[in-house]
């Protein structure tokens, strides 16, 4: 077994100009981290997932919309959410994100 190391997620998934990156960084048979690079006002339009998901944002501003709640995500922002719950997110500025999902 190896550990696996990014030195640079922001290197990693460069923002696209007028575009949104996303690309698989991590998977085994208990989580996936998928990590999301977005230029300002590119979007993740309403969805949920089957699982139990975390999003971190590691660089920008994002707008949420989580169920019937709003929220606003920087860098350190930290948030869970449950199966199924429906949410979209917005980059307000050019922003990398980490995408956990939890098996």
């Amino acid at each position: 077994m190896t550990a696996t190391v990014i030195g640079d997620l922001t290197a990693e998934l460069e923002i696209p100009a007028g575009g949104t990156l996303s690309r698989v960084l991590y998977r085994d048979d208990r989580l996936r981290v998928v990590g999301f690079a977005f230029d300002t006002g590119q979007e993740l339009t309403e969805h949920s997932s089957a699982l139990p998901v975390v999003i971190q944002v590691v660089k920008g501003r994002l707008e949420l919309e989580l169920g019937a709640d709003k929220a606003e995500a920087s860098p350190g922002t930290w948030i869970h959410l449950p199966p199924r719950l429906p949410h979209t997110v917005r980059a307000t500025e050019p922003t990398v994100m980490l995408l956990t999902m939890l098996s």
